[in-house]
């Protein structure tokens, strides 16, 4: 009898353990299961509001920002829009994604980048949504429109960075072929500028800061003309034929604020035997922005060089940003990015594209 006591104790107490440790697997099955499903919620969705599809360098980064999706996926979906140069289709776009719900940030590359974007971020504000401003050029913003969001940033270019890169390639190409370049022998390099649109932030930096790193190197210059083509061609073209009629052999380099501009003159001087990849015969021409064209010029001698702005630097920057203001951040550090006095408006890079 006692016997039989004893094996229905430790029957009950077996019985016990056992369910004890049963008990136990699902609640440490149920925390792991959490922790992935937290690893897998929902990406974070992007609305990426282009001002045009129809841009070299959008395409590019729309593919930069696609292959950060692709490293991260799971994490950030970027879902693109394309507003075709049009306000009026960038509006309703916006209006559009933030009735949605849908979206946990916003990039915006603005159409007109002449108004300040108060209004918009207004917009943003109201539906408490991250927004990031981003542009190859530069956004008039006012002072008091940063003060006014904080979870609103400035993506953009340093526009005095690439006027002083257009004046490097030059200081470099004068100390390495004076000779050449200095047809008149005084030891000064007479110039000609093509400018952009005058009010342009671009305008002006691109302008002043290309003579500034010349005259910072200790090249004195003359300025011969100063002509404003509006980034267009053919408007370079027709100006730099006048002006090689009336100036001649006294151009010794040309700056332009844009590779546009830089192709314009370059077939100017062409139409007069010059930069035809005869480096005896060539004015040297800079530019601004890489496009295919002027890549094509330089690696066939016709041009000396341009800037540009790598897209996948820009990308890097709005997944860095963005994620920082998504996960409830305001203040980003602005270490790794040189920023402004208010910490918001992030300036990128130029590199010199002169084979």
């Amino acid at each position: 009898m006692k016997l039989l006591k004893k094996m229905i104790i430790f029957i009950v107490i077996t019985v016990i353990a056992t369910e004890t440790l049963i008990g136990a697997v699902p609640n440490n099955i149920s925390s792991s299961s959490s922790l992935n499903t937290n690893n897998n919620e929902n990406p974070i969705e992007v609305g990426v509001v282009f001002y045009t599809f129809d841009d070299p360098f959008v395409t590019e980064l729309t593919q930069s920002l696609k292959n950060i999706e692709k490293k991260n996926e799971g994490n950030v979906k970027f879902n693109f829009y394309d507003s075709k140069n049009n306000q009026d289709i960038q509006n309703k776009t916006i209006d559009t994604l933030l009735e949605s719900g849908n979206i946990d940030l916003l990039i915006l590359s603005l159409v007109d980048l002449k108004n300040d974007p108060k209004e918009v971020i207004n917009k943003v504000k109201e539906k408490n949504i991250p927004v990031i401003f981003a542009s190859k050029r530069s956004i008039k913003i006012d002072v008091n429109t940063i003060k006014s969001y904080d979870k609103a940033y400035y993506i953009v270019p340093d526009s005095e960075q690439a006027g002083r890169l257009q004046g490097k390639i030059l200081v470099d190409l004068w100390n390495k072929n004076k000779n050449t370049i200095d047809t008149n022998k005084d030891n000064i390099m007479q110039y000609v500028m093509l400018q952009g649109n005058i009010s342009d932030i671009e305008t002006i930096d691109r302008t002043k800061y290309s003579i500034v790193e010349i005259e910072d190197a200790g090249i004195k210059v003359e300025k011969l003309a100063s002509k404003v083509c509006n980034w267009n061609e053919d408007i370079a073209r027709d100006t730099m034929e006048a002006l090689f009629i009336q100036f001649n052999s006294k151009i010794e380099v040309i700056i332009a604020n844009n590779d546009a501009m830089a192709i314009g003159a370059i077939k100017a001087l062409q139409k007069y035997g010059y930069n035809k990849g005869n480096s005896t015969k060539t004015i040297p021409v800079v530019g601004v922005d890489a496009i295919p064209e002027a890549q094509d010029f330089i690696k066939k001698g016709f041009m000396s060089g341009t800037i540009f702005q790598d897209a996948n630097s820009m990308a890097e920057a709005f997944y860095e940003v963005g994620m920082h203001l998504v996960n409830g951040n305001t203040l980003y550090d602005c270490i790794k990015y040189k920023c402004d006095d208010s910490g918001r408006i992030i300036q990128l890079p130029f590199h010199k594209y002169d084979d």
